[in-house]
């Protein structure tokens, strides 16, 4: 885009999520309610592996991790969009949008990353598990965390210097609910065919390395279940992979239907960006929760011990 009467830009403003009036304080304290579930949720996950030492494994020092994330990424966007729900609450400095769009990706970027780790460590416990304390120790585990954090940082460095190293005019409304790169660049004064190449092929690639990598690991963890004698064996096999399985599902479907696709910010792209920057982070703990006998021991532990 082409910009007139080109000035320096201060502000940027979040048009946020559209909605009938009607809408606004249900809306509001959905947004606020799920904001405050989701820390609640995750800090009960990193209590209640801090002060349970039957969960001092490489398993749960993952969990904790993702958990991590997931208040970031939750803290990153959903403030700021309840904040769009009072007149002026968009708007966003030029700073403050730069420093949204590369913690959001820094996050994300690094939880992809923590997912490839989750599987790996997965593959040991089942395929190699008379090596897996000594393979999966606790240099490992903090090398392999390390990795996906500056992984995580690496490529949202790249990504946002690429994206605000353009001009932009005096259009500063940004048709989405975060400063994503998609939705910044709409509002740039250059050509940013080169700003979309590189941010397809940059995602493309760590979402498909990613996936391909935990699609092997499960097909080795599934191959060796299978070849497990008992019934209960088996169950007890599947059941330590499942929750995994299904958070990697509920993230990567809606991430490719945002960033993997032409036109990725329609109206129904901003619904699914709603999804995963806010429905996802509760729901991850939720699902270790419900679905893992030893974290669910281990809460009910940590609340005895409050009461």
């Amino acid at each position: 885009m082409e910009c007139e009467n080109q000035t320096t830009l201060m502000n940027f403003v979040l048009l946020g999520v559209p909605y009938p009036p009607e809408l606004h304080v249900p809306l509001f304290l959905f947004f606020v309610c799920i904001y405050l579930l989701t820390l609640l949720s995750n800090l009960l996950v990193l209590l209640a592996v801090v002060y349970e030492p039957q969960l001092h494994k490489p398993m749960y020092w993952f969990l904790c991790h993702l958990s991590v994330l997931d208040i970031a990424t939750s803290t990153v966007v959903v403030p700021k969009l309840i904040a769009t729900f009072w007149e002026g609450g968009g708007i966003i400095s030029f700073a403050g949008c730069v420093n949204q769009l590369f913690f959001y990706h820094f996050v994300g970027c690094a939880e992809c990353f923590l997912y490839t780790v989750m599987a790996y460590d997965r593959f040991l416990a089942i395929c190699r598990p008379l090596h897996y304390g000594t393979i999966m120790n606790s240099k490992t585990c903090l090398w392999l965390v390390t990795g996906s954090w500056i992984g995580g940082c690496l490529h949202s460095a790249m990504e946002t210097a690429l994206t605000f190293h353009l001009s932009y005019g005096p259009d500063n409304k940004v048709n989405y609910i975060f400063c994503d790169i998609p939705a910044v660049l709409k509002l740039a004064c250059a050509d940013t065919s080169l700003n979309e190449m590189v941010t397809f092929v940059d995602v493309g690639i760590v979402a498909m390395t990613c996936f391909l990598l935990i699609l092997t690991s499960y097909v080795y963890i599934v191959s060796a279940i299978l070849r497990i004698r008992s019934a209960e064996g088996r169950q007890r096999a599947f059941s330590t992979c499942t929750s995994h399985v299904i958070i990697v599902m509920i993230c990567y479907i809606p991430l490719s239907f945002n960033y993997l696709r032409p036109g990725a910010q329609d109206p129904l792209g901003g619904v699914v960006a709603v999804f995963y920057t806010t429905v996802i982070p509760f729901l991850n703990p939720l699902i270790y929760t419900l679905r893992n006998k030893e974290m669910k021991v281990a809460i009910l532990r940590l609340n005895r011990r409050k009461a």
